[in-house]
């Protein structure tokens, strides 16, 4: 068994070595490298590193978007006996001193000159394919470290609060990878196209399960080119946070809505149940493509970092592509619970993968326990005991289990509200249920902590809303608030709300890097707003 990642990786090299393990922009093109190649290049980078004075237990910061550079530059960190500290491309000046100075890193590799020149005086600065090359015995190197050694700190961008450094080992990164490619969902004739962030640990767990499973990776960054590279790589495996599925939805929605007549007449008659005398003309009509627009050999979506809603992903269901939604935490390496295809029930994330044990505390807070928790906090003592107990993480999301096991999330614990008249309100179901309603709506932050009542706030999406503004807007939020009203509580309903002229962005500090609103910042950012509603 593996003691290590680059010893996961060894062991696949053995395996497999002149099988594809990547593939990478390379121009206007692509460029692959097998499995052997790729580990000649981590061994070179490591000897590389070992050169310029790093040794076992060293930080080395990586700031830059995915790329092919990006994962090789990790790997080598990790052979070199080191641990990578991820730093989003996106912070600020002061995020980036943050977790260089509290993470230690002696070395910082970048993607571009603006990155390095947020990085403090006396830290050295690399450029992404520029790190040097060494040569020596790389087993020794592997053989070197041990499944309790850190490997990654990953700093949680948090919806509230200053940063944490997540501490990651081998340990948890490997049983987690490993559980996951035993589920045999993973084929080694499948194609991952990887886009989402490696400075997150959605991105990392899900490099770390392929080179488990054998399965090539195609790497771009640039979510720019989604929808183009999907098409040019026809992949079968892609995973995105739900606000991309929602997108999609809602493009296709607005669509047939701006087309009018016959054509949302037939969209609307496709986009429903049907048995099998009718479900083929649907399929011709609308969902066929769809399919080809995603590359037309989706074997499965896999969504996280935030609830999808069950509407969206029966769309798809329906359309004959399969999400399968899962759950986990930065600090349970990012995959601890995932729908299996033939159990998935829309609404839950499936049961818990191999190895994790979860509860339900008395107050309906998951608690999970593992080889993939995290080892703690790095530098709170305090965090770490608050957070770690009797060896059990307490998520801050509150939960059920079905019957078939399966995980429902149905709160953030420190996000419910509970109004001036006490009665309590689940903002994150609400929002996504007034997210699904209109295809023209981006983000939704409910709000009524000790309030007589709840209101919401609203942004259009960009893409769909178009010219949609000023009484049009408010209507057409009218309309699903309404909608959704119909289906809550009296004292869950939104009472008022208001549409914002601009989407939240991370740019501007209103979303995290895995596209969830800060919610406290963005009610403080517009609390006049708020309080006119009142």
């Amino acid at each position: 068994m593996a003691l290590s990642i680059p010893g996961l990786l060894r062991e696949r090299v053995a395996r497999t070595p002149d099988a594809e393990a990547m593939r990478y922009r390379d121009g206007d093109g692509w460029a692959s490298l097998t499995w052997s190649g790729l580990q000649r290049r981590v061994a070179e980078q490591a000897f590389g590193l070992r050169e310029l004075g790093l040794r076992k237990g060293d930080r080395v910061a990586l700031m830059g978007r995915t790329s092919i550079d990006w994962i090789i530059t990790d790997l080598a960190v990790l052979a070199a006996g080191g641990a990578t500290t991820t730093i989003y491309p996106n912070s600020t000046e002061s995020e980036v001193a943050h977790i260089i100075g509290d993470s230690g890193s002696r070395v910082v590799v970048v993607e571009t000159d603006e990155h390095a020149g947020l990085v403090p005086d006396g830290v050295e600065v690399l450029r992404f394919g520029r790190v040097p090359g060494g040569e020596g015995d790389y087993d020794a190197l592997v053989d070197d470290l041990r499944l309790g050694d850190l490997a990654t700190l990953i700093y949680t961008s948090g919806t509230t609060g200053t940063p944490k450094g997540v501490e990651l080992t081998h340990e948890n990164w490997l049983t987690t990878a490993e559980a996951i490619a035993s589920l045999g969902i993973l084929e080694e004739t499948d194609l991952h196209f990887l886009w989402l962030p490696l400075s997150h640990a959605f991105g990392k767990v899900l490099t770390m399960a392929m080179i488990a499973a054998g399965v090539p990776t195609a790497v771009d960054g640039s979510v720019e080119r989604i929808v183009d590279n999907l098409g040019e790589l026809r992949p079968t495996i892609v995973a995105a946070a739900p606000r991309i599925f929602e997108k999609i939805h809602g493009r296709i929605v607005a669509g047939a809505r701006e087309k009018g007549g016959l054509t949302e007449k037939v969209f609307r008659w496709a986009d429903r149940e049907h048995g099998p005398a009718t479900a083929w003309l649907a399929d011709r009509l609308m969902y066929r493509k769809l399919r080809d627009r995603v590359g037309g050999r989706i074997r499965y979506f896999v969504s996280g970092s935030a609830p999808l809603a069950p509407e969206i992903a029966e769309f798809f269901t329906r359309a004959g592509i399969t999400i399968l939604e899962g759950y986990g935490l930065t600090e349970s390496s990012a995959a601890t619970f995932f729908n299996r295809p033939g159990m998935i029930r829309a609404g839950t994330v499936g049961p818990p993968i191999p190895g994790m044990e979860v509860k339900i505390a008395e107050d309906g807070e998951v608690l999970l326990k593992g080889p993939g928790v995290m080892r703690g906090y790095h530098n709170r003592p305090d965090a770490t005991a608050e957070t770690l107990v009797d060896g059990w993480l307490h998520t801050g999301d509150i939960g059920e289990l079905d019957d078939a096991g399966r995980l429902r999330i149905t709160d953030r614990k420190k996000e419910l509200i509970k109004t001036s008249g006490g009665k309590y309100v689940a903002p994150a179901r609400i929002e996504s249920m007034i997210n699904a309603a209109s295809p023209y709506i981006s983000n939704v932050i409910v709000h009524g902590d000790r309030r007589k009542y709840c209101v919401a706030l609203v942004t259009l999406d960009e893409d769909t809303a178009g010219g949609l503004s000023g009484k049009d807007a408010e209507a057409e939020v009218g309309r699903a608030v309404e909608a959704v009203n119909a289906q809550l509580a009296r004292h869950e309903t939104i009472k008022r709300f208001a549409v914002l002229e601009k989407d939240f962005s991370v740019e501007d500090g209103l979303l995290t890097a895995s596209l969830k609103p800060r919610r406290r910042e963005i009610e403080k950012r517009f609390k006049d707003t708020l309080d006119s509603l009142y």
